[in-house]
């Protein structure tokens, strides 16, 4: 009877671990971080079902480019840091530089965060994080997805996608087919990491860690800002550089660094022959070379290295191109020059 009567007894969702009231909190809670991000062409976003969003009718023959992306194992250690209010930008900032590439301009992003039991609290953090990477990049936070499942992930941990649209007159698409030898290549300063190559950054943390050699500080901040410091944002800075300058290509240099990066822009038949040294090593990087003991081709193909965006132009246009990229805060260096293939590989540092 008693075995019966147990059976018998209710069970929530919320005692199955999914609470929806911490749900809907979040939820008021991300409304006003969206308010912020509100653009021309948004038409409904946060609470729908679905999102609206018009194409601005400046736009005559308006081609979507869309771009989706994670942040990786840099989440590893958002969650054994505490830190949760950057994650959210690099987010953004991985899809909406993507989408950049081909010239377009970002006009909206979701995003879908998913864990095992909702903190709103760290939650909020991350959503935060997410608002404050679209408000930079003139991208307007339309809706996501909030998705408790448990069982799925530790009590602590959660896991990030998003993706961006966005918009590009058809007929200046950058799809770097005029990229020719002579073409000089530019260099934009990244933000440390950024996104990509944490699994080693990780291993050279536990390393240093074992060794007792962890640093206080990198490039005049704290250890730990100065390896969780979010990917920079270039989306304003590169459309004004584009509406003024005929940029031929953009490479955004994420997972497979500079070497496997910016040959997917180049012409067949063309390399890019980069200066060693035309760049200066980071303090952070010049550290995880050291710790993991790699040489620089493994760190060009790991890791940014410290260019997180290539802009390609031509000769004549270079001094101009990054004069302008200098005034709206860039930090622009000519790291080399296109040439034909030849024997070599597409990219080669020397």
């Amino acid at each position: 009877m008693s075995s019966s009567a147990s059976s018998s007894t209710p069970i929530s969702y919320k005692d199955a671990g999914v609470d929806i009231d911490a749900g809907d909190a979040l939820v008021e809670r991300i409304k006003p971080l969206a308010k912020k991000t509100l653009r021309e062409g948004v038409m409904a976003g946060i609470g729908g079902f679905g999102a609206l969003f018009e194409v601005p009718k400046r736009y005559k023959e308006p081609v979507l480019v869309s771009g989706t992306d994670g942040v990786g194992t840099k989440l590893k250690l958002a969650f054994e840091w505490n830190m949760h209010d950057t994650v959210g930008i690099d987010l953004v900032a991985m899809s909406v530089n993507d989408v950049l590439v081909q010239g377009a301009e970002p006009l909206f992003f979701l995003d879908y965060f998913a864990c095992g039991k909702l903190h709103v609290d760290t939650a909020a953090a991350v959503v935060g994080g997410i608002a404050k990477g679209c408000e930079l990049s003139g991208c307007a936070l339309i809706g996501g997805e909030t998705a408790e499942m448990p069982g799925m992930y530790p009590d602590g941990e959660y896991d990030l996608a998003g993706f961006a649209v966005g918009a590009v007159e058809k007929s200046k698409i950058l799809t770097g087919q005029d990229v020719k030898p002579g073409d000089v290549v530019l260099g934009l300063a990244s933000h440390g990491v950024h996104s990509n190559g944490f699994s080693l950054v990780r291993k050279c943390i536990e390393r240093a860690e074992a060794q007792g050699s962890l640093p206080e500080s990198l490039d005049g901040k704290p250890f730990k800002a100065a390896i969780m410091e979010p990917t920079r944002l270039y989306v304003k800075n590169v459309l004004a550089a584009l509406a003024k300058h005929p940029i031929k290509a953009l490479a955004h240099i994420t997972g497979g660094g500079l070497l496997e990066n910016i040959p997917r822009v180049l012409p067949e038949g063309t390399a890019a022959h980069l200066k060693a040294g035309s760049w200066p090593q980071t303090e952070l990087f010049a550290w995880l070379q050291k710790t993991a003991g790699i040489d620089d081709i493994e760190m060009n193909r790991t890791f940014n290295n410290g260019i997180g965006m290539v802009v390609v132009v031509a000769a004549e246009e270079a001094a101009a191109t990054a004069a302008t990229l200098a005034e709206l805060g860039e930090k622009v260096y000519t790291i080399g020059a296109i040439a034909e293939l030849g024997a070599g590989k597409p990219v080669e540092v020397r």
